[in-house]
């Protein structure tokens, strides 16, 4: 759609000089999310992977989990409740509304005005009442191990997760152009790329690298490594377990709800991952660690 950026005047003062000139920054817009006809939610994004960010939205919602549960995604006319596909001559298309229609016999859930929310890159959940909430709809239980191709029990190398903010960052196109955008990606246990997604939300990111996995029928992703560019939220850690991800990883601090939802649901949970330092905060035995782990 030719979105992702937008072009603006910005005064620019170096060492007291004063000049003018255009700067390239990263677009960021609504998007209301609808489920089978009925608004569900409404986020704010970089436009791009629209359809992928609401499939994987429902996948963290626990509505979706495998690709043939998902019939069609499709834009809407004009962002007013109700308006027809765009395609059946509705009216002119924002690209701001999609509808997501599920397949014949997925249960649909109750969609409440407690639920139809506006959503922001901070959103989240709180409370025991959450944990438990992934905890019992998480369709894939995280192993205890990744497995290699072998099919054989496999531990993550300290050294492979030090390099990944590095590769994760050399992936980011848009993020050259703007430097305003946050990244999520999605590495094997050796530190081979396998997708990455930007957006403006973090939480966006990732659901645009879910959503994909899901339409490609790659879900659960039991082999894979998520690492994001910024902290890790107990919404982040949430999508993570939602998706059968067994290790997330982040260059910044994770909340305490996001330690407490890794450890009760088996989540590897790093934190403050800068070059070869890094913080273990759960799901320690999927590391090749090489001294003991003691202390307080």
């Amino acid at each position: 759609m030719g979105r992702v950026t937008e072009r603006r005047r910005v005064i620019r003062i170096r060492d007291g000089a004063v000049s003018t000139r255009p700067d390239t920054l990263v677009a960021e817009e609504p998007l209301e999310i609808r489920l089978n006809g009925k608004p569900l939610a409404i986020t704010m994004r970089t436009p791009g992977d629209d359809f992928a960010l609401a499939a994987g939205f429902l996948v963290s919602e626990g509505v979706l989990g495998r690709a043939d549960e998902l019939a069609n995604i499709v834009y809407c006319a004009g962002a007013t409740p109700g308006a027809p596909p765009a395609e059946a001559g509705g009216g002119s298309n924002t690209y701001n509304v999609v509808d997501v229609t599920l397949a014949p016999g997925v249960p649909v859930p109750d969609i409440t005005l407690e639920r139809n929310v506006y959503t922001t890159s901070s959103c989240g959940l709180c409370g025991k009442a959450s944990l438990d909430a992934v905890r019992t709809t998480a369709r894939w239980p995280l192993a205890d191990d990744l497995e290699d191709a072998g099919g054989s029990a496999a531990r993550i190398e300290p050294e492979t997760l030090s390099v990944l903010p590095d590769r994760l960052r050399a992936a980011q196109r848009v993020f050259d152009r703007t430097g305003g955008l946050h990244a999520a990606a999605l590495f094997t246990p050796d530190g081979e790329l396998l997708d990455l997604r930007e957006d403006v939300g973090r939480h966006n990111a990732v659901d645009k690298l879910v959503g994909r996995a899901l339409q490609q029928g790659l879900l659960p992703l039991s082999g894979s490594v998520l690492m994001v560019s910024g902290r890790a939220s107990f919404e982040l850690a949430q999508k993570a377990v939602m998706a059968g991800i067994p290790v997330l990883a982040a260059v910044s601090a994770p909340s305490s709800l996001a330690v407490d939802l890794a450890a009760e649901t088996g989540l590897t949970l790093v934190g403050f991952l800068r070059g070869s330092s890094m913080n273990v905060y759960a799901g320690e035995q999927r590391l090749a660690l090489r001294t003991a782990v003691g202390g307080a």
